[in-house]
């Protein structure tokens, strides 16, 4: 999926919600164990849920790899009917990756050839050469960590140089000579509140993606009063808040009704970029 034609999904559908599918077999309803795949049933039920609420899915590579072999074909069963039904929802691997570029490589390919996932999460620690094999695919997007909603961001991404630039806005700087505001991304936390108008000085297009609504306690307005930009900028996730609302038999609609409160909201703050 190109920029245009995410920019024109979360017009037509008045919605910037990402829903974040860390599906966790030790949470899931307790019905669903004896299902043949159960970590699909709880993701395929989630996704007919909420489909219309938002406009990107991310699921968490960490919450299927846990499992082993099973995990990894639920993964693969999720993402095949995300495409199969859902072709217009933006897919996010949640996978984190990044490495020397010949390992990087083969990580591309995993997420960009065998999946054809549209986006991947890339950590750009190791620099240039480990994130660029992951800019080389048309119509692929690479989301660069920048400023994390983690409370262990403040022991690296906020520390200053002799300059006083800070480690994330160097990682925002540098990483703009790598890619461009049609194949890159960056993640920054909902928690972090009005450092979002910092970013957006040095970022002023590019899009975003926001964890931390919800569970973790960010802000939905504001974080649109200082991230979104002109286009909307932001996708914004939600996980727990949406896909753990209940823990029983109705958890499909509770999800559904989680989703829709939160697209409702980003309804009303949409029109701050139409008027």
């Amino acid at each position: 999926m190109n920029r245009q034609q995410l920019i024109e999904q979360i017009k037509n559908k008045r919605t910037f919600l990402c829903v974040g599918l860390d599906t966790d077999i030790k949470k899931i309803p307790s019905h669903l164990l004896q299902d043949e795949d159960p970590i699909f049933s709880f993701n395929k039920a989630i996704i007919d849920a909420t489909s219309e609420y938002c406009v990107a899915y991310k699921p968490n590579l960490a919450f299927y790899e846990s499992m082993g072999i099973k995990g990894i074909v639920a993964f693969e069963k999720t993402i095949d009917y995300l495409k199969n039904n859902y072709p217009n929802h933006f897919i996010i691997a949640d996978a984190k990756r990044g490495d020397i570029g010949n390992t990087s490589a083969m990580y591309a390919r995993t997420f960009f050839e065998t999946y054809n996932i549209d986006s991947l999460t890339v950590a750009p620690y190791m620099g240039e050469d480990s994130v660029t094999p992951f800019l080389g695919y048309d119509g692929k997007w690479v989301i660069l960590l920048a400023l994390t909603s983690n409370k262990g961001s403040y022991d690296f991404q906020l520390t200053e140089d002799r300059t006083g630039e800070k480690l994330f806005e160097k990682v925002l700087l540098t990483s703009q000579k790598w890619g461009n505001e049609d194949n890159m991304m960056y993640v920054v936390g909902a928690t972090q509140g009005r450092m979002f108008e910092k970013i957006r000085q040095i970022v002023p297009n590019h899009f975003l993606l926001v964890p931390g609504v919800g569970a973790q306690g960010g802000s939905l307005q504001e974080v649109c009063t200082f991230g979104m930009n002109k286009d909307c900028g932001l996708l914004v996730n939600s996980s727990r808040g949406i896909i753990y609302a209940s823990n029983d038999k109705d958890f499909a609609k509770c999800a559904a009704e989680q989703a829709h409160k939160l697209q409702k909201e980003m309804s009303e703050e949409l029109k701050r970029i139409e008027q």
